[in-house]
């Protein structure tokens, strides 16, 4: 069997394992020890646009590990930032393999759908008491196969975004099984009843339709998503009605709708633990450790951005904002180059926007989901060097010929400039193919 095709495989089960956390350690952590050591083994390429996501992972990492030495229980802290360090090897990870060979963008998106309805269907059928105990519900909301339906429901928006784009990207005759797998994962995303999947879900989803719009040439394609818009909203009016007719279903809405809870505006509720937190981080350069922000407030921070200076100092917290900055002014451009995977990187794009903007109010250090988008996001950014590389090595032979070439042949129509270049329309003969 040819390395490549195993290869493809390992990498396909890899991802389909990443909805699966009952417990931790995970299948997925365990498969990815076995990935990487393969990868490792075979040759394992960095490409140098993957460079500034190393290096802020390692100072990210390098910050935990000065934190660590304030809390009062250091193999905790040390264990705890291990586990962050793998994580931000997985990130490495698929960014090289992406940059490298962006054809397995496809790999990855087929696996994280078919993951993603086996965890909606868990998640459902459980809800509704399809299967025995309670082994997919927490607190009368869905979270299939994870441990918590906040990190449940996030997880399906970025297939449930790729499902999106192809639907409006196809006449609706070719996009029958897209549109029923849509459907099928927001009443997934809606029964974990996390308003932050929910806001994301929205958010993720008038991205990429406007992302799709904006890119769309013709005026007859605008017109059709035009009209996707009107079904789609029509089609959710008519879902949630008949979601809501379900008593249960009905009632933990109403309880769960609230933009504020009674939690988040208690004495040393989310929003207090806000202030106060950053409060304390001024007095703690070196931060307070991992897990030590509990021994002071009766819940973790809640807030990713606070939980980067508390849990990782000065160091990782400064290292956490400039990844968040540099990822989406680098990332940003790709969704309207004409690309093979402009549709990745506009699907890409929105979710991970959606996630940082989401990292205000929810801990999502440790998603194993994130970090893999923030590989995919750098792997498309190294897909875009290199493919910008190429086009500039292949147009560089052109100019010298033409320079050298008498005064009278060096003007030339665009069309036949364009017919010498191989990269005037924006694809390759590989690209094109894939």
């Amino acid at each position: 069997m040819p390395a490549e095709t195993i290869a493809a495989a390992a990498l396909w089960c890899l991802v389909f394992l990443g909805g699966f956390v009952f417990r931790e350690p995970a299948p997925y952590e365990l498969a990815m020890l076995v990935v990487l050591a393969g990868w490792l083994i075979a040759g394992a390429r960095f490409p140098a646009a993957v460079g500034p996501l190393l290096l802020i992972m390692v100072l990210f990492v390098t910050g935990g590990l000065f934190s660590s030495l304030m809390s009062d229980d250091f193999g905790e802290a040390a264990l705890y930032i291990t586990v962050t360090a793998f994580l931000a090897l997985t990130a490495i990870f698929f960014a090289c393999i992406v940059a490298v060979r962006p054809e397995r963008l496809s790999i990855i998106a087929n696996a994280y759908i078919a993951s993603a309805v086996i965890v909606t269907l868990t998640g459902i059928a459980g809800y509704f008491h399809l299967l025995s105990g309670d082994s997919f519900t927490l607190y009368g909301r869905a979270k299939g196969t994870f441990q918590d339906p906040n990190v449940y429901g996030p997880f399906l928006v970025l297939p449930w975004a790729l499902l999106l784009h192809q639907v409006l990207t196809r006449p609706v005759t070719r996009a029958l099984p897209q549109i029923a797998l849509l459907l099928f994962l927001t009443i997934g995303v809606f029964l974990s009843f996390s308003r932050a999947a929910w806001g994301l879900l929205a958010f993720a989803g008038i991205g990429v339709y406007l992302a799709v719009f904006i890119t769309m040439p013709r005026g007859p394609d605008r017109l059709r998503l035009i009209a996707y818009a009107i079904a789609g909203l029509g089609g959710f009016v008519l879902l949630m009605g008949i979601a809501l007719s379900i008593d249960s279903v009905a009632d933990m809405f109403l309880q769960r709708a609230k933009l504020v809870q009674d939690y988040d505006t208690a004495r040393l509720g989310r929003f207090a633990r806000y202030s106060l937190g950053f409060q304390m981080v001024l007095d703690h350069p070196f931060g307070l450790g991992p897990l030590q922000f509990r021994n002071f407030f009766p819940e973790d921070e809640h807030n990713s951005y606070l939980k980067a200076f508390t849990t990782y100092g000065w160091l990782g917290g400064f290292a956490y904002l400039l990844l968040v900055t540099v990822t989406v002014r680098q990332l940003f451009p790709l969704m309207f180059q004409p690309r093979p995977w402009q549709p990745f990187a506009q699907c890409v794009f929105m979710v991970l926007l959606g996630h940082m903007l989401m990292s205000a109010i929810i801990d999502t250090d440790r998603w194993r989901h994130l970090y893999l988008l923030y590989g995919l996001a750098w792997g498309l950014i190294g897909a875009e060097q290199a493919y910008r590389h190429a086009r500039q090595g292949a147009l560089q032979p052109l100019r010298c010929a033409q320079s050298l070439a008498p005064r009278r042949n060096r003007l030339r129509s665009p069309d036949q400039t364009a017919r010498k270049d191989p990269f005037a329309h924006g694809q390759t003969g590989s690209s094109a193919a894939w």
